[in-house]
């Protein structure tokens, strides 16, 4: 593999790894799995769902239900190694990155409207960025697969805030 950025990519992998202790950034890492982060996001879902914003959580679980499906082709074609695993392939992008961005973020957006304040969205920063950084300082993804991720799913959130804001209009003009 070649290209532009992955010498800088490369380089900042190894002044980053392994810089913090493995227990932290294997617990850190773990915010991204599957039965971690999901389960906020389900819980999200059934809150808005109860509240009568059942498109937004629609919106979410389909959000949900789509990173494996931008993920893996994307790893199959790649067939990038890891930073610490040069014989295995599969790297990019990091599945836990997105997974922890669409379950956090998508819960936050689906919480936010009924606390009226800012903290879902940062505990939903601060968990997504957390499994980021704790997948790179452990060595089990470039910095570029992280980012990656993280771009791919911008879209899905868009998406979620798009059907919120669109439920929430034509239930106002239904009640009103």
């Amino acid at each position: 593999m070649s290209g532009p950025l992955l010498t800088p990519d490369h380089a900042l992998s190894r002044a980053l790894v392994r810089t913090a202790p493995d227990p932290v950034t294997e617990r850190l890492s773990d915010l991204g799995n599957v039965p971690v982060a999901v389960p906020v996001l389900v819980l999200a879902m059934a809150y808005a769902a109860r509240r009568g914003r059942r498109a937004a959580a629609a919106a979410a679980g389909l959000a949900m239900a789509l990173v494996p499906a931008l993920v893996i082709p994307f790893k199959e074609w790649t067939a990038r190694p890891g930073p610490l695993e040069p014989w295995a392939a599969g790297y990019f992008p990091s599945g836990h990155t997105a997974t922890a961005a669409v379950a956090y973020l998508g819960a936050a957006l689906l919480v936010r409207p009924y606390t009226r304040r800012a903290w879902p969205t940062a505990a939903a920063l601060v968990l997504t960025g957390a499994t980021a950084v704790g997948l790179i300082l452990r060595g089990w993804h470039w910095p570029l697969d992280v980012l990656a991720s993280l771009l791919m799913c911008t879209p899905l959130l868009l998406g979620v805030a798009w059907a919120d804001r669109v439920s929430r209009r034509s239930r106002r003009r239904s009640s009103g």
